[in-house]
């Protein structure tokens, strides 16, 4: 019997566009309801595949306090997660709630 190789399923990796990323993102807000870290580690998602290099130079924050930040277990200010979006070419939109 052949065995079966299995690996952790990455959400990054099936990120190819900026369409693919503003869906899972909004995926991520109507499925999060009031869970900051679970909007955090969903940019954190996006971020890794856009590439954290790159959005550490173009928001002046280091890498790896992006990675700790955006993983679900920080607890990023709001100033970093606006810096976030911006760097990811992301806009933050407001509508009325729906009942």
């Amino acid at each position: 019997m052949a065995s079966l190789k299995l690996r952790k399923w990455d959400s990054a990796e099936h990120l190819k566009t900026d369409e693919d990323m503003v869906d899972y993102l909004q995926a991520c807000l109507d499925e999060a309801g009031d869970d900051a870290a679970f909007i955090a580690k969903a940019l954190g998602t996006i971020a890794r595949a856009k590439g954290m290099t790159q959005l550490a130079h173009d928001t002046g924050l280091g890498r790896e306090s992006l990675y700790k930040a955006l993983s679900g277990e920080g607890n990023p200010s709001f100033a970093t997660i606006l810096k976030v979006m911006s760097a990811l070419g992301i806009k933050l939109h407001a509508e009325t709630a729906h009942s």
